[in-house]
C-alpha cells in the first residue's frame, strides 16, 4: 500500500485553479483503495507571509470545508492541521542541522524573492526544510506535486539520506514525487497563471452576486458582439473548457467563430456553468463553515491520527540523535 501526502497552505481561500490543479486529483487518488491518504493543512507554512492569526483561522476552516466539499472521505484517510502536531516543528529543527546553506540558497522559492533580503524571513529561507519535514514524519511515499515543486522533493530526499547515513539505517522514508505532466496552468482573470499573489482568482464559493461580479472582470479583447472570435486565445473561453463536457465546449466554439456572440454572453455563461457544477459542493463548504463545532471535531480526530505515527517517526529520530528520555 502506498501512502500519499499531500498539504495546501493557508494563505487564503481556495481557488478555482487550487480546487482543479490539486484537490480534486489528490481526492480521486485517495479513492483508491490500495493507497492511504494523509492530508493537511500547512498553517505553519502560512505564517512566512500571512502574520493575521485571525485570518488564518478562517481560512484554516475554508480549506478545510473545501477538501470536505469535494469528497475527501476523512474516516478512511487522515485530515489534521500541521500547526497541532508540534513535531512537524521538532523535526524541521533537527533537519535543518543536516541542510547545508547552500541547498537552501539554491531554493528557487528563495531566489525569486532574494532581491530584496529585507522581505526574506528566515521561515521563508528554510521553508523547503519544514517541508521536508512534513512529508518525512508520515513515512510518505508519494507527494503529488507540480513541476514547480519537484526541487523541494529533491531536497528531502538529500536531507533524509544525510539523516539516514548518520543513521546507519533507513529512519527517513525516502519519498518520490508524483508528477501529472498532463496538469496545465489554469489561467486567472488577466491570463496569468491563476494565483493569490496576483489577485486573479475565481473563489467558487463567493455569494451569487460576487461571483457575477468576478466573472464580468475576465479579460478579453475588443472585438464587438457581431465580429467572429478566436476562442483559442480567449480566457473566458479557456476557462469553460476546463469544466465543460467536449460536447459543450464544442457548441460554445462554434458561437465564437460564427459572431454574434459576444463576450458578456460567454461570461455569463461560464458564470452559470460554474454554479451549476459545483452547486453540491457549493452547499457542503457553507454548511461546515456554518457548523464550525462539527468541522472542529473532523479536524481534531484527524490529529489523534496524525499524532500517533508523528510521535513515532520523532521518537526513532530522537533515539539517533541522543535526545531520547
Amino acid at each position: 500500500m502506498a501512502r500519499i501526502l499531500t498539504g495546501i497552505q493557508s494563505s487564503g481561500r481556495p481557488h478555482l485553479g487550487n480546487i482543479l490543479g490539486a484537490i480534486i486529483p489528490a481526492i480521486e487518488l485517495s479513492k483508491n483503495p490500495k493507497n492511504e491518504s494523509f492530508f493537511f493543512i500547512a498553517d505553519l507554512h502560512s505564517l512566512t507571509t500571512l502574520k493575521s492569526g485571525t485570518e488564518r483561522a478562517e481560512f484554516v476552516r475554508a480549506i478545510a470545508a473545501t477538501w470536505l466539499a469535494f469528497g475527501f472521505d476523512h474516516n478512511k484517510n487522515v485530515f489534521w492541521r500541521q500547526s497541532r502536531i508540534q513535531e512537524h516543528a521538532e523535526l524541521a529543527w533537527y533537519l535543518n542541522c543536516f541542510t547545508p546553506f547552500p541547498m537552501l540558497a539554491n531554493a528557487t522559492s528563495f531566489k525569486e524573492k532574494s532581491e530584496k533580503l529585507a522581505d526574506v524571513n528566515a521561515g521563508l529561507f528554510t521553508y523547503p526544510v519544514l517541508q521536508a519535514a512534513d512529508i518525512l514524519l508520515y513515512d510518505a511515499n508519494i507527494i503529488p506535486v507540480g513541476k514547480d515543486q519537484k526541487q523541494h522533493l529533491e531536497m528531502t530526499k538529500d536531507i533524509a539520506s544525510r539523516f539516514n547515513q548518520l543513521a546507519g539505517k533507513e529512519i527517513l522514508v525516502l519519498p518520490e514525487p508524483k508528477i501529472d505532466e498532463r496538469i496545465m496552468t489554469i489561467p486567472g482573470i488577466d491570463g496569468q497563471k491563476m494565483s493569490k499573489s496576483y489577485h486573479n482568482y475565481i473563489d467558487i464559493f463567493l455569494l451569487e452576486s460576487d461571483l457575477k461580479k468576478v466573472t464580468k472582470k475576465i479579460l478579453s479583447d475588443s472585438k464587438g458582439l457581431e465580429e467572429p472570435k478566436d476562442p483559442d486565445n480567449d480566457i473566458t473561453f479557456k476557462m469553460y473548457s476546463l469544466l465543460a463536457t467536449d460536447d459543450e465546449i464544442a457548441a460554445m466554439r462554434s458561437k465564437y467563430v460564427a459572431g454574434g456572440y459576444g463576450y458578456g454572453h460567454a461570461k455569463q455563461a461560464l458564470y452559470e456553468y460554474i454554479l451549476e457544477k459545483f452547486a453540491e459542493p457549493r452547499r457542503i463548504f457553507n454548511y461546515y463553515m456554518e457548523n464550525t463545532a462539527e468541522l472542529e471535531s473532523i479536524l481534531t480526530s484527524g490529529e489523534s491520527k496524525a499524532r500517533a505515527i508523528a510521535q513515532h517517526t520523532i521518537s526513532k529520530v530522537r533515539d539517533v540523535l541522543g535526545f531520547s528520555s
